[in-house]
């Protein structure tokens, strides 16, 4: 038996390990056992009781216990194949998997018979292992590794391919890092070569610059000045002839007054004939109170009223040129920093002003756009600008409540006026040349006499700011809008309210009056055009150009169009004769808060809130410019 089974052991695949058994010889006899029941195995009876079986059953039955105990027991938690075989299962199960079923009948009696015999204990039984398993794991986890020993395989000729790529990419960046060094290298070197080139021609650049500059300046100091002299040469011709014909004296037109020199105690030749006349008139109406005489001395005398409109005949030739003329963008130009608030342009030279909200005001050349002159010296926002009749002086208003008169030929202020409580919305400067109107925020507007350098009348009746100011052209009359919805004349000689024109329904932003002096413009916050009879103060025609609000509003030197100012960003152009409404878009959405025709009706300015000034050209103008060529 013995041999046998190291036979089949050693025949087969998978090595096993036995136990060596010996047979005694009563194993070999005949006898048949009967079967025993668990129950009755080691049950007593009464007679044959005693106490030494009754402490070996007792002894059996511990060691039974202790041996239960001591076998594993399997759990959910482990699997099957990794809970430890017991010996005899390994037998049976390898013989049964052999197919000796008589080698496998001949072990179980023996190994039981053993086991009920008590030969065999728990610890010498044993447990084995499951040989195959262990292989099928050991074979499974080979496999696996092998696996694993491919994919790192080709991870590692992966990496190994995209790191040689890397190197030559590297090199390649590297080769045109360094031809990029040396051509920056390279550039530089000329930009030091021409900039050291071009330094030795700086002085020379500043040096024409500076001449430029120089020339260009005096250049219009020499044309305002011949100006000027023509002016008086005129004056004193006209005065002269007065006196020889012994007629009422006349103002010429356009004529200034006394030029800006009060602190040499110089006039003008106006007001020289206004004060011979005047003392001429005393003489004939007897003394005067000295009172009056000895407290404003400097005091201007206010015109008569009687002088003829010279806009009126220029107006007339220009009316069938722009009847339907329409505007088109001839170019923009950034003048300032902030918002161009007010444009005025010069009444003989091609030159417009421009005041802004970085508080300064420019002067520049229409055609080129070259910059000539710029004021420095107001605190605050510059909210309007207005030329002398005769061009040689400019008057300014602001934020900081004053306001400035500039002579041109001294490049500098001469004069500031200051009574005003708040901001300066406008000002204008009378025909003459010798009074100065403005509009305030606080309300009131003020007429300033420019020799006696005060306010000769505070005009007090809006019950809201003033929002803007013009004197009629060639006469006494003073025209005024409000943010309270009333526009109201004035007669500058008194300080006293003439008429007040009642109609918008929102508060104004500016009015003006036309050429032929007949008609009054005006718009307000919410974009309504309203054209007004003067004589008769009412609206003869309202033009709706909003929804936004319309800032400024302007006549043309024809006075049959009319261009408004809109926050919407463009330049409404009304023709109130034709019925017709063009919207000229040059700034996008940017805010159009100024807007003005240049003297020779040409062109028409407009400037914005980003600090630019628009030149748009009618297509009349154009048109005949080329039929004359």
């Amino acid at each position: 038996m013995e041999e046998q089974d190291e036979e089949e052991a050693s025949g087969s695949e998978v090595s096993v390990c036995l136990q060596k058994i010996t047979i005694t010889d009563y194993s070999e006899d005949d006898y048949q056992y009967e079967e025993v029941s668990a129950d009755d195995e080691f049950s007593l009876q009464e007679g044959d009781e005693d106490l030494s079986e009754a402490l070996q059953a007792i002894q059996e039955q511990a060691e039974d216990a202790r041996i239960l105990a001591s076998k594993p027991v399997l759990t959910s938690e482990k699997s099957v194949s990794e809970v430890p075989e017991a010996m005899d299962d390994f037998f049976c199960n390898f013989l049964v998997s052999l197919g000796m079923s008589r080698t496998l009948d001949c072990f179980q009696t023996e190994w039981y018979e053993l086991v009920e015999r008590g030969a065999f204990t728990a610890k010498d039984i044993g447990l084995v292992p499951t040989v195959y398993t262990c292989n099928q794991q050991l074979k499974a986890e080979n496999m696996r590794l092998r696996e694993d020993l491919d994919n790192y395989k080709r991870a590692a000729n992966k990496a190994k391919e995209a790191f040689l790529k890397m190197q030559k990419e590297r090199d390649f960046h590297r080769m045109h890092h360094k031809q990029a060094v040396q051509e920056k290298n390279r550039l530089l070197c000329d930009i030091k070569r021409l900039k050291a080139h071009y330094a030795s021609y700086e002085p020379v650049l500043k040096q024409l610059t500076e001449k430029y500059q120089t020339a260009l300046r005096q250049k219009m100091l020499t044309s305002l000045e011949r100006d000027r002299a023509v002016g008086q040469v005129t004056g004193l011709q006209a005065i002269l002839c007065s006196l020889e014909s012994g007629c009422a004296l006349q103002i010429p037109v356009k004529k200034a007054g006394r030029e800006c020199e009060r602190k040499k105690g110089l006039q003008g030749s106006t007001q020289k004939a206004l004060q011979e006349a005047r003392q001429q008139k005393m003489l004939d109406a007897g003394p005067a109170k000295d009172s009056e005489k000895k407290r404003y001395p400097k005091d201007s005398e206010f015109p008569v009223d009687s002088q003829v409109n010279s806009y009126i005949a220029p107006a007339k030739v220009c009316s069938q040129s722009l009847e339907h003329g329409e505007y088109k963008l001839e170019k923009t130009l950034k003048l300032h920093d902030a918002a161009v608030s007010c444009l005025a342009s010069h009444p003989l030279k091609d030159m417009v002003v421009t005041g802004s909200d970085d508080h300064l005001w420019k002067m520049w050349a229409l055609a080129g756009g070259s910059i000539i002159m710029v004021g420095e010296g107001h605190t605050d926002w510059v909210s309007g600008c207005c030329f002398h009749p005769s061009g040689t002086q400019l008057v300014t208003s602001s934020g900081d409540a004053t306001v400035r008169i500039w002579d041109l030929s001294k490049e500098g202020c001469v004069l500031t006026l200051k009574g005003h409580a708040q901001a300066v919305w406008d000002c204008s400067w009378h025909s003459c040349g010798d009074f100065v109107a403005s509009a305030s925020k606080d309300s009131t507007s003020k007429i300033w006499d420019v020799n006696s350098e005060r306010c000769r009348y505070t005009m007090r009746g809006h019950k809201d700011s003033v929002s803007s100011i013009e004197f009629l052209p060639f006469s006494n009359i003073v025209l005024t809008s409000s943010a309270d919805k009333t526009l109201s004349l004035w007669d500058a000689r008194t300080g006293l309210r003439v008429c007040t024109f009642y109609g918008h329904l929102h508060p104004c932003n500016h009015a003006t009056f036309s050429p032929e002096s007949n008609m009054i413009a005006s718009v307000d916050t919410c974009g309504v055009l309203k054209l007004w009879d003067v004589r008769q103060a009412d609206p003869i025609q309202s033009v709706d150009t909003g929804p936004r609000s319309a800032n400024q509003v302007a006549f043309d030197y024809s006075g049959h169009t009319v261009a408004v100012a809109s926050s919407d960003g463009a330049v409404k152009v009304v023709q109130p004769g034709l019925a017709q409404l063009h919207s000229l878009q040059g700034y996008g959405e940017t805010e159009v808060q100024s807007v003005a025709f240049h003297h020779l009706a040409e062109r028409l300015l407009s400037g914005a809130a980003n600090g630019t000034v628009c030149l748009w050209t009618s297509e009349a103008s154009v048109l005949s410019m080329e039929g004359t060529a």
